[in-house]
């Protein structure tokens, strides 16, 4: 978990992260969105990937990245945990009335 909260320390990751939530976009779209070069780019990235906050997949020489919600609700849920709010707490919020 300590990979994720650092990914999202930074406004350019979680800019990057907030692009993705409407689907996923290569490198060079989302390399666009941001006045830093390339290489900058793929730093952020990389460690968004380490992080497992996005998942990559190549379409011939394009890399597309896929925001990974799951990963980031983990972290979510683990914070709120720590804080006393508990993972039980979460789940009743998500439970619909029938």
């Amino acid at each position: 978990m300590p990979d994720v909260f650092k990914a999202l320390a930074d406004p350019t990751r979680r800019k990057v992260l907030q692009i993705l939530k409407s689907g996923p976009q290569t490198a060079g779209e989302l390399s666009d969105a941001f006045p830093v070069s390339k290489p900058t780019m793929s730093a952020h990235f990389n460690v968004l990937k380490q992080a497992g906050l996005v998942v990559t997949e190549k379409a011939g020489k394009s890399v597309i990245y896929h925001l990974n919600v799951s990963v980031l609700e983990e972290a979510l849920l683990g914070f709120s945990e720590a804080f006393g709010f508990g993972r039980a707490a979460a789940d009743t919020n998500r439970e619909t009335p029938q």
